[in-house]
């Protein structure tokens, strides 16, 4: 079956084709950043207009390069959410008007699920069941995950996500949005241990984790510090430190805890370089393997969302369809698909 993928959950449009024979056959995205970039963050009603303009034309765009035609669909595939809502109806609404005009079955999709498996795109790909870290956005949880669709959620924030505090502490040091790669870029010039930075919920004795701690003691320790370039590299690069700290612990509790022997990165926080050395490391000296999404798939893209779509759509029962939009959606709540 050959699955059109669409995107559109928040700033980047994205569209790809997976075949369930032959693999992913092509992907583009659209980002959104120069736009946002004036206003310092996304701006919805923006983000909703511009996924109007581009959706189509990428549509086109992917089918051409890839030497295929509408016809040879055999279904599509959408975020449903979680994400902006005027933006999700874009996708939502294109996918179902496709799937009315071919006769095609038409799947929403949740949007973690995506970044979950995403990883099952790259070679080696893992099998299950594995433990998943999964730090997209504003969601930084731990799923122990057994299949498609069955998944436990083992901790997950209690307040501002691992994405949110790359942003929240870069705008707090004045670096441009998007802030989370940004403050990467800077840390990598700065020494790590001049800085003593807190990390919540290090040692809790669960999985839950909390970020909020950390962007107040960045905002004191950037009023008490200098501003010049060094003393901003130094900052950035213990922020980065503290965060990767704690989230590396997180994820090597969760491998002893479950006893399981593979480990799974995925979202867009996955694509820092820090973080993947240290799991690296701590994968090699406990004894347990480690896969990463390609670099280009870890933030929002359409692969992910036509990859899930061919697996939800292999055991579904139903055909074209209605549509609906959920800018809040638990990913627990997800069927399964055995």
């Amino acid at each position: 079956m050959l699955v059109l993928g669409i995107e559109t959950s928040c700033d980047e449009t994205g569209v790809a084709l997976y075949d369930t024979t032959e693999g992913l056959l092509g992907h583009t995205l659209y980002s959104q950043v120069a736009m946002h970039a004036e206003y310092g963050g996304v701006v919805p009603e923006l983000a909703s207009r511009d996924h109007v303009r581009r959706l189509l034309p990428l549509v086109r765009e992917v089918l051409s390069r890839t030497d295929r035609t509408l016809s040879d669909l055999g279904g599509v595939a959408y975020t449903e959410g979680p994400g902006l809502a005027g933006a999700l109806l874009v996708g939502a609404s294109v996918a179902a008007a496709l799937g009315y005009a071919l006769k095609l079955p038409v799947t929403g999709i949740h949007h973690l699920e995506g970044h979950l498996l995403s990883p099952l795109l790259a070679q080696p790909a893992p099998r299950f069941p594995f433990v998943a870290l999964l730090v997209s956005g504003g969601h930084t949880q731990i799923m122990q995950v057994e299949g498609v669709g069955r998944y436990r959620l083992l901790g997950e924030t209690r307040d501002d996500a691992a994405g949110e505090a790359f942003d929240k502490t870069a705008k707090l040091l004045g670096l441009p949005y998007p802030g989370g790669p940004a403050l990467s870029r800077l840390a990598q010039s700065g020494n790590s241990q001049r800085f003593s930075l807190p990390r919540p919920m290090l040692d809790s004795g669960d999985l839950d984790f909390s970020f909020s701690g950390l962007k107040t003691a960045v905002l004191t320790l950037v009023h008490h510090t200098g501003a010049d370039e060094r003393t901003r590299a130094d900052v950035a690069a213990s922020i980065q430190a503290a965060i990767v700290d704690v989230l590396v612990g997180k994820a090597r509790m969760a491998m002893r805890s479950t006893g399981l022997e593979r480990l799974v990165v995925a979202g867009g926080v996955g694509a820092n370089r820090e973080l993947r050395a240290r799991l690296d490391i701590a994968a090699a000296r406990e004894s347990f393997a480690v896969f990463y999404p390609p670099p280009d798939l870890c933030t929002d893209n359409g692969a992910m969302v036509a990859f899930a779509g061919a697996m939800r759509l292999a055991t579904a029962r139903t055909g074209a369809q209605g549509f609906s939009v959920r800018p809040r959606w638990e990913l627990a709540s997800l069927p399964s698909t055995t």
